[in-house]
């Protein structure tokens, strides 16, 4: 018997070898077409904390950061640390447990009012990310008696959460508010959602939600919108593309993330209807089986919450800082998209050029990074810039210095 259970294991041992193997050289020719279509993404190692001036790894100066999500320049903010700092000390490293059995700490009931706060909801619940939130809404709060109406250039996460569910699902064009309703209009589902990004981020452009939200009184529907590009840091206060586009409480559901303008660490959350957040802590898969978010993060997410209720001076330096960079850019004669958004893909067209000046760029002292299939459509290959709030005036017109300088080279100007 145990010579058995020897042979057992070394055939074991051999067959897992085998198809460790195959798949290993399944895998390879996969990552070789990648290569030769020039998409293959490699990462750069960052030395030193998120800031506008950063270290790179095998560089010896500091290059100036426009590809960060640190809107609002708090993933450093001495404030922010020393409040993680004083969590992670008071409230321990983590809970070893999901919110429901014991992860569910005072300073997490006070963060998720804090945001309840902020976008004038009824309650928030928290997830790791929110991927994890829009992994876990549509799937819970949606039946097949339901329908989901989605525009089809939102976020993978979005995407992956729609096909969780087993509503009745429908895409329509980016933005065109005729095929949106004809699909309202056609539907007789119990329940429409409306879903968007509040920012398609890869192209900088914002949500007609005045529109959006028109349609949803006309046929009866909820309004969902992802927040992650906007929370923080678009609108006169920060409170998202609701505050800039002017609809205010017109938005049923919010889905937005702390890992982006507040604060840069982890975290997610959905906000809105107080049955709605009672559901996904009753059902939600992600919320249910996920680990809660670590003290320290939470902690730092608060303090960021306090500075944006003490001040509105951040997000307004966002603006012009994407005023400032779009019209220089503009002036040179390079094509942006979008339009008053702090992300500005700056348009290459060719995903080969587009990596080659971003790396011409780096040698500059600009670390900037290339964006092509299949991330963006094939033929739409572009640098995506992004400003934030702790960029200097004379680091926005270094950019633009740079990327002319490039440009020229190039010939894309």
């Amino acid at each position: 018997n145990e010579y058995k259970s020897y042979l057992r294991m070394r055939f074991s041992v051999v067959r897992m070898s085998q198809a460790v193997s195959g798949l290993r050289n399944i895998l390879d020719g996969e990552l070789a077409s990648i290569k030769n279509a020039g998409t293959y993404k490699s990462e750069r190692v960052i030395t030193t904390p998120m800031a506008p001036m950063i270290g790179v790894k095998n560089r010896d100066s500091k290059v100036l950061n426009f590809c960060s999500n640190n809107y609002l320049g708090l993933s450093s903010h001495p404030e922010v640390i020393k409040a993680g700092k004083e969590a992670l000390e008071r409230y321990g490293n983590g809970l070893s447990s999901v919110r429901f059995i014991c992860g569910t700490q005072t300073i997490h009931k006070e963060l998720e009012d804090a945001i309840s706060q902020f976008h004038s909801t009824e309650d928030t619940i928290l997830y790791i990310s929110c991927f994890d939130a829009n992994a876990g809404i549509f799937e819970t709060v949606l039946t097949p008696e339901d329908a989901v109406f989605s525009d089809q250039l939102n976020h993978a996460s979005i995407i992956d959460g729609i096909r969780l569910a087993k509503c009745q699902k429908h895409r329509y064009l980016n933005g065109d508010m005729k095929d949106l309703e004809e699909k309202l209009a056609s539907s007789d589902a119990r329940v429409k959602m409306i879903v968007t990004d509040g920012v398609f981020s890869m192209d900088g452009t914002i949500a007609p939600l005045p529109e959006v939200c028109d349609l949803a009184d006309k046929y009866n529907a909820i309004v969902f919108i992802d927040e992650c590009h906007a929370t923080g840091f678009l609108g006169a206060s920060g409170k998202g593309t609701p505050e800039l586009t002017g609809v205010g409480n017109r938005v049923d559901i919010i889905n937005s993330t702390l890992g982006k303008a507040l604060g840069g660490a982890c975290g997610g959350y959905t906000t809105g209807p107080k049955q709605v957040i009672d559901i996904l802590r009753q059902r939600s898969r992600p919320y249910l089986f996920s680990n809660t978010m670590p003290p320290a993060v939470v902690g730092s997410a608060i303090k960021v919450f306090q500075l944006l209720s003490e001040s509105s001076e951040l997000p307004q330096i966002v603006a012009n800082n994407t005023k400032l960079f779009r019209s220089k850019m503009s002036e040179a004669g390079f094509t942006l998209s979008g339009t008053e958004h702090p992300i500005v893909p700056v348009m290459i067209y060719d995903a080969a050029k587009a990596s080659a000046m971003a790396d011409a760029l780096l040698n500059k002292g600009i670390y900037v990074i290339g964006f092509s299939y299949p991330v963006v459509p094939k033929g739409l290959a572009r640098i995506r810039v992004q400003l934030s709030a702790a960029h200097s005036e004379d680091e926005v017109l270094r950019c633009v210095e740079a990327f002319v300088a490039v440009g020229k080279e190039m010939g894309v100007i």
